[in-house]
């Protein structure tokens, strides 16, 4: 396996011939750098990043829906065919995955070298539950690209044992799919990530499409407490913990926010606050920001996503004491310290009503469970995130399956 997975790496390296792209300073950036805020551009377009890529940006993010979306343009349909050599000799059911793995560093690699900056790579849908297979895969990104790769693990349960199994042998995770402080606070301490995430955008979409407030002031309420846990906790661990600010979807936020520690910016976003902001930025997070709940918030526990009881610091401290040998004792861990609502137990009907909603969870659905304390919004959003780039990964699965087999 050793052998293979060299000449893997040598495939993904091979012919890599992206041209250095010339990143210009604006002042306009520079002026949000000042804040403390690193600026990264969310997408894995390269024709897209390099209208836009500043001298003051330093990374690029991608995911399974940006990686889906690239490769559905077709480019890489050669790059596979000639992949299919490599991993004849593994499993069938393995194959799909260690292309997909294949082309995802093959992707990152260009990005790494055409931009010069970090680049954040998600893991395969596939190991979300399987600690073993993030470890793994998360190892062979690293050994890839040791200086530039940053690996996306999301917040499951599994997600958490992995994240730090990788971050003590020295390998920068960043921690994806979260969307609050509580769980930002149990990431902190348990999981140690160099990097952990609000999704902020999908927040405020979960309360406009539920009808359960106008949406301002939940996600930007829950960056700033997440962000104020997140460097407070930290400072307890081996090394700092930063925290993006992710899925931003109106450029006001790009001021709104400014002083958080990191944000991913698409690029439609980006072009348009350098469009209608000045530029003169401070940092807002001190701020006390106002919620807009309608009445039929009343039940739906909105709070959680900013608030966090005695119960989560009590479980991230006995979790980060002694981690877990396996997901099943860390759930029940959860359980007995009353935080089960953040890794509930779900039927089959309830995973695949998750799978169905979408990226935004439908709240009726849920209102009984959450009032009962049985699973809570924040949760909901990042089952929902998992899902939709699940589906995302199928198809992405599926055009290979179409070429190797």
């Amino acid at each position: 396996m050793a052998d293979l997975n060299t000449r893997i790496s040598d495939y993904i390296w091979k012919n890599l011939n992206e041209r250095h792209a010339n990143a210009k300073k604006d002042p306009f950036w520079e002026s949000l750098r000042n804040t403390g805020t690193e600026i990264w551009l969310d997408t894995g377009d390269i024709a897209e990043a390099e209208a836009n890529w500043t001298s003051e940006m330093s990374a690029l993010t991608t995911n399974n829906t940006l990686l889906n979306n690239e490769i559905q343009k077709g480019e890489y349909d050669i790059y596979i065919s000639e992949a299919k050599s490599l991993i004849r000799e593994l499993p069938p059911q393995d194959r799909i995955k260690e292309v997909a793995f294949i082309i995802n560093a093959r992707h990152g690699l260009r990005l790494a070298t055409k931009f010069g900056g970090f680049v954040s790579v998600e893991l395969h849908t596939d190991t979300a539950h399987d600690v073993n297979a993030i470890v793994h895969y998360g190892k062979r990104f690293h050994e890839i690209c040791p200086d530039q790769f940053i690996i996306k693990v999301p917040f499951t349960a599994e997600g958490l044992i992995g994240a730090r199994k990788l971050m003590e042998a020295g390998i920068s995770v960043n921690f994806t799919l979260d969307f609050s402080a509580r769980q930002n606070i149990l990431a902190t301490r348990v999981a140690m990530p160099a990097f952990l995430n609000v999704f902020v955008g999908r927040i405020g979409a979960f309360m406009i499409y539920n009808k359960l407030g106008d949406g301002t002031g939940v996600g930007e309420r829950a960056v700033v407490a997440s962000q104020n846990w997140v460097t407070a906790l930290s400072a307890n661990n081996p090394w700092q913990t930063k925290l993006i600010v992710a899925s931003l979807r109106h450029y006001s936020q790009v001021e709104m926010l400014a002083g958080a520690d990191v944000f991913t910016i698409p690029p439609a976003v980006a072009a348009e606050a350098r469009r209608q902001l000045s530029g003169n930025f401070s940092s807002r997070m001190h701020e006390h920001h106002e919620v807009s709940l309608f009445s039929s918030a009343s039940e739906a526990r909105i709070e959680k996503f900013w608030e966090a009881d005695n119960n989560v610091f009590n479980l991230a401290e006995r979790l980060s004491a002694k981690l877990p040998s396996s997901a099943q004792e860390l759930i029940q861990i959860a359980h007995e310290e009353g935080c089960g609502d953040m890794f509930p137990f779900l039927t089959r009907e309830e995973k695949a009503n998750i799978s169905s909603d979408g990226k935004i969870p439908v709240y009726t659905r849920w209102a009984k469970k959450i009032k009962e304390g049985e699973i809570a919004p924040d949760t909901l959003l990042t089952l929902a995130g998992l899902a939709s780039f699940t589906a995302d990964q199928k198809m992405l699965d599926e055009r290979i399956r179409s070429i190797i087999e």
